[in-house]
């Protein structure tokens, strides 16, 4: 490692160490404490967007004295046509962030100074996030938050391997976070999820990495490899990241690490957005770092303890990309019960999945229903089986693969059960296949999902 960048590794972790203390003393304050940061953030936040974005400009004209509630709603296709109106810095423009993207590197900044980060596109609207050095450094704190959550202190007297099993594309924000802070202290392997298991498996055994982050997907079929005996590595600590983390999973990575993995929600857009905490096992949103309103398809808010449509956040520590009230099309749904730890945060009770994971089946009254992954997980997460996937067919037909079924005799209770369950969600049941395969099939990005939804070419 050459001399400056020791150097610029050190600035980083002072930088961030700096940033994580603050973030330890909001945890203390009371929720009237908390609600006041929020209000004069999220003032200072519109004022600078009101002063330098053109885009916001037009696109709260009018507004600008109103309630965060009665704003308009940002997408992502939105924000991408816009982009080189909507970001603070006139500079920056989409095409040249594009072309960097095809030629620059994880870890190295645009112009020096952005940290370019870009999301998959699986909502057929793929996009470019920018954050400057403060903003980067928050982005880097939200993780670091994660972890202390979990029990793992940054420590720059000790080493903690870490090995990340995800996508490998340098804009993905996993990697961009791994080469920012890889060094002495935090040495990082990342390996490709798309890659073979068994090279996967033999890298890790190399490696023995002390802190884990993987797919969901993947902390199971890595948990079934250390259960197999092929596998073996004793983590601290197990993050899944990216997909909605089951019951099963869950339990998989308890039997053979010991430990329940700590789960974790996170945008590319906005970094940790909620992390479960060690000493209630709960999820608790960053209401310092990011506000979230969960709304129905309308935009409408939800009531506490009901899972919604979508959720709209706004980044409080945005300023090179303002983000203010924009969608995820993901279906959460905020604890009604009583806080038992001292922490000011509101608690996110479950992460039911996002519209991709969605099925859309045709409805017996006529029309179709949205089926959420959470009507067959229930089903499938009790099942005997290493592995399943669901794949809606062209003409809303559903083959459901299996890995590990010791009884095939038991493939018409599964269609039974997953054709009962849709029933209660109104939906007129399809056809239901069940398949046996050696292995669960995987995307371009090596996430193995457990619904895959169709989607007309």
């Amino acid at each position: 490692m050459t001399e400056r960048k020791i150097t610029v590794n050190i600035q980083i972790m002072l930088r961030l160490l700096n940033t994580l203390g603050q973030l330890r003393k909001h945890e203390s304050w009371t929720r009237q404490q908390l609600e006041a940061y929020q209000t004069k953030a999220l003032h200072d936040l519109r004022q600078y967007a009101y002063e330098r974005s053109p885009f916001y400009q037009d696109f709260h004209k009018g507004l600008t004295e109103r309630p965060l509630q009665e704003l308009p709603v940002l997408t992502k296709a939105m924000m991408m046509e816009h982009f080189d109106e909507l970001v603070t810095d006139r500079s920056l423009h989409l095409e040249d962030i594009r072309t960097f993207a095809t030629q620059g590197e994880a870890g190295q900044p645009y112009k020096n100074r952005y940290w370019v980060n870009a999301t998959s596109g699986s909502s057929g609207h793929p996009g470019f996030f920018l954050f400057d050095e403060a903003e980067w450094t928050d982005v880097l704190a939200s993780f670091a938050r994660s972890q202390e959550w979990s029990g793992v202190r940054i420590n720059l007297t000790r080493r903690q391997k870490m090995a990340t099993v995800a996508s490998i594309s340098p804009w993905h924000m996993s990697a961009q976070v791994s080469a920012t802070v890889k060094s002495w202290w935090c040495p990082s392997l990342r390996v490709p999820a798309s890659q073979p298991l068994s090279q996967t498996v033999e890298q890790l055994n190399q490696w023995q990495p002390e802190i884990l982050i993987a797919y969901a997907s993947m902390v199971g079929i890595l948990a079934e490899e250390q259960l197999a005996q092929r596998l073996h590595i004793q983590p601290k600590v197990v993050y899944p990241a990216s997909e909605v983390l089951t019951s099963r999973t869950r339990n998989q990575a308890k039997e053979a690490w010991g430990n329940e993995p700590f789960n974790q929600y996170v945008a590319t857009e906005t970094a940790s957005i909620a992390a479960e905490h060690q000493s209630c096992r709960r999820m608790h949103f960053f209401d310092d770092l990011v506000i979230t309103e969960v709304v129905d398809e309308q935009y409408r808010p939800i009531p506490e303890g009901e899972y919604g449509a979508k959720l709209l956040i706004t980044t409080l520590f945005s300023r090179t990309q303002p983000l203010i009230r924009y969608e995820l099309n993901d279906s959460v749904r905020v604890s009604t019960e009583p806080h038992h730890c001292r922490l000011p945060f509101a608690v996110l009770e479950s992460i039911e999945g996002r519209v991709e994971d969605s099925l859309t089946l045709p409805a017996v009254s006529g029309g179709e229903v949205l089926v959420r992954p959470l009507v067959i997980n229930r089903i499938m997460d009790i099942a005997p089986v290493s592995g399943w996937q669901v794949v809606q067919q062209a003409d809303s037909g559903l083959v459901v693969l299996l890995t590990g079924a010791h009884d095939g005799m038991m493939d018409e209770m599964f269609a039974n059960q997953i054709s009962k369950s849709l029933a209660q969600e109104g939906v007129h049941a399809p056809y239901i296949k069940v398949q046996h395969v050696l292995e669960i099939p995987k995307t371009a990005s090596g996430k193995a999902p457990l619904i895959k939804a169709y989607r007309p070419s």
